[in-house]
């Protein structure tokens, strides 16, 4: 019907017309307190020539705009405040035939409201019929609760029933004649302690049933206006903040000055080239792996610094990649051909090494299922095997399908298993009913990954492009993004910032000499709106907090982490740091 649902039932549903004005205190002396400073500075809206349309566009009705306001004024509690809008006005929130339904519903006359419902301006047979059941039905289960059976029987066969709608309710009412406890799984236990609740609560269903002009939605106004304020945040370009920015004074319009454009903080614990990073799902840790053999913890404090946690070492060959457990208790790391190792984020102590046994036989990527309990990982030689905790193989998976690569994906819902099966094409494989989908690209597929939505893949590709698919449906190519570099290495990019509306990417190329790059793109409409300079080798890979759109991590070949954070400037507005200072990490807290 166009409002807010409210479980909460309003302040004032029920008030007294114009006319009964004189239940309040002295409405003379209401309007009497109203300044007179208001009223002589104020400037009446401008109406187009016309009394009946108010604002500048001329499309807004000024007997709703007043009757909104009115309600919103009760629904606030302000009861002098709305009857005096009605009384000044001269327009009624309600009409005196709507006035007189509330109170008989409120009051239990169902029989009088019957009538009324009939004549306060429903034309649709259906609407009526509806709000019909509801009462009755209402009025039935008043009648059993005060034992009067034979009448709670006479109201279902000789009102209800007759109205021949929700014939499974029905069915349901009339259990409840022979089994109270039927009552609770209907919603009507314990009516006669909560009378007037269920009252309240039937007019409020009757509410939204009816056509707003006759009964406004309750919380109208403040629907109206979040809807205006989201407007404006989705028309903003460099939206990119999830704090309460928005305001009803001023028109909501960000700068790039939103977007993780500075280096806060340089981590230099890794002593070779690292590869990757991810932030855990709660952004509270960031982990990193390297081709120094090793996995680091960072811990990511509430001032926006990081300080190593845990330095994750066992491995013999050098770490590919990581991978969060869903409740961020576990981390994986999987080496290069190798094994993978299960890990205690809390102790760092290694819980469990994962492994395949055979000759010239290694473990290439891994990964979580959505309840924590199982884990994947996979083979060189294009299995992927699934394993409990305990380091039981429960299935396998070998075929023609699967190709060898350190990329797969499970959907956050369990749904949908994503894997590449050749070289220039993906298969995004329904669990259930095995059900395939093809994803084809002309170009070789270096890396992908999932949005959070899990109705986007972000695909790199080896001609230097990037690709997002709609996977929701039919796979649908629905935006490029271009302008990075790469020749012989593996980039990776993700999805970041507010609702996921930027993508990121690490690159091999510079914009400044010896400087190497990470390239922010808008999501929407795949301009490339920043660039930022810092890492002295190939950036392999970036990570998006996912709780803080306004930090950054960057991996490299330069041995170091950059975390990129707001400008020196906006940080100190936001209160966000002390100050501007770039720290050099070493893992130590300060």
């Amino acid at each position: 019907m166009g409002g807010v649902e409210d479980n909460e039932p309003p302040s004032k549903r029920v008030k007294a017309s114009s006319v009964d004005l004189d239940r309040l205190s002295n409405t003379s002396s209401v309007l009497a307190y109203i300044s007179p400073w208001g009223g002589q500075m104020a400037r009446p809206l401008p109406s187009q020539g016309r009394e009946d349309i108010i604002g500048s566009k001329g499309v807004i009705k000024k007997v709703e705009f007043v009757r909104i306001i009115t309600k919103a004024l009760y629904s606030l509690g302000y009861e002098r405040s709305g009857a005096v809008l009605e009384e000044e006005s001269g327009i009624p929130l309600h009409s005196s035939v709507v006035n007189l339904f509330q109170k008989q519903v409120l009051d239990g006359n169902w029989d009088e409201s019957m009538i009324t419902l009939h004549k306060i301006g429903v034309d649709d047979e259906n609407i009526l019929k509806s709000a019909s059941f509801l009462i009755l039905e209402q009025k039935f289960f008043e009648l059993l609760e005060n034992n009067k059976v034979m009448e709670a029987l006479q109201t279902l066969r000789n009102e209800i029933s007759p109205l021949s709608i929700n014939k499974k309710r029905v069915h349901n009412l009339s259990s409840c004649v022979i089994s109270p406890s039927q009552r609770i799984s209907l919603g009507f236990a314990n009516v006669g302690t909560n009378i007037s609740d269920l009252r309240m609560r039937l007019l409020d269903e009757l509410q939204k049933l009816l056509p707003p002009s006759i009964m406004i939605p309750e919380r109208r106004l403040e629907h109206l206006v979040e809807q205006a304020l989201n407007v404006q945040r989705e028309a903003c370009y460099f939206h990119n903040s999830v704090e309460g920015c928005l305001s009803l004074y001023t028109d909501h319009q960000c700068g790039k000055y939103q977007l993780p454009s500075q280096t806060t903080q340089i981590l230099q614990e890794h002593h070779d080239e690292v590869w990757f990073l991810q932030f855990s799902n709660q952004g509270k840790y960031l982990a990193s792996s390297s081709s120094d053999k090793s996995a680091i913890i960072w811990e990511v404090h509430e001032n926006g610094e990081f300080t190593l946690k845990h330095r994750l070492i066992g491995h013999e060959e050098p770490v590919l990649m990581v991978a969060w457990s869903p409740d961020d208790s576990r981390l994986l790391t999987c080496g290069l051909e190798e094994v993978v190792r299960l890990w205690d984020v809390y102790s760092g102590e290694c819980l469990y090494v994962y492994e395949k046994l055979g000759i010239g036989v290694g473990l290439i990527s891994c990964g979580w299922f959505p309840d924590g309990k199982r884990l994947f990982c996979v083979v060189t030689d294009k299995t992927i095997c699934f394993y409990d905790l305990d380091g039981k193989e429960v299935d396998s998976w070998k075929g023609q399908r699967m190709s060898k690569t350190s990329d797969v994906v499970v959907s956050n819902d369990g749904r949908h298993f994503i894997t590449l099966c050749k070289e220039t094409a993906i298969l995004v494989l329904e669990r259930g009913t095995k059900n395939e989908k093809l994803i084809e690209e002309e170009q070789t597929i270096t890396s992908f990954s999932l949005s959070k939505d899990d109705n986007f893949l972000l695909i790199n590709l080896i001609n230097q492009e990037i690709h997002m698919w709609s996977i929701k449906d039919e796979p649908k190519l629905v935006t490029r993004y271009k302008g990075h570099k790469r020749c012989r290495f593996v980039i990776r990019s993700c999805f970041g910032g507010f609702e996921q509306a930027f993508i990121a990417s690490g690159s091999e190329d510079s914009q400044v000499i010896e400087e190497m790059v990470v390239y922010i793109w808008h999501r929407g409409s795949g301009d490339l709106v920043e660039a930022l300079a810092g890492h002295s080798g190939t950036v392999n890979c970036v990570s998006w907090n996912p709780t803080n759109p306004h930090m950054l991590a960057s991996a490299s070949d330069d041995h170091t982490i950059r975390i990129w954070g707001l400008s020196k400037v906006n940080r100190k507005h936001k209160q966000k740091h002390s100050n501007g200072i770039v720290h050099q990490c070493n893992g130590n807290s300060k």
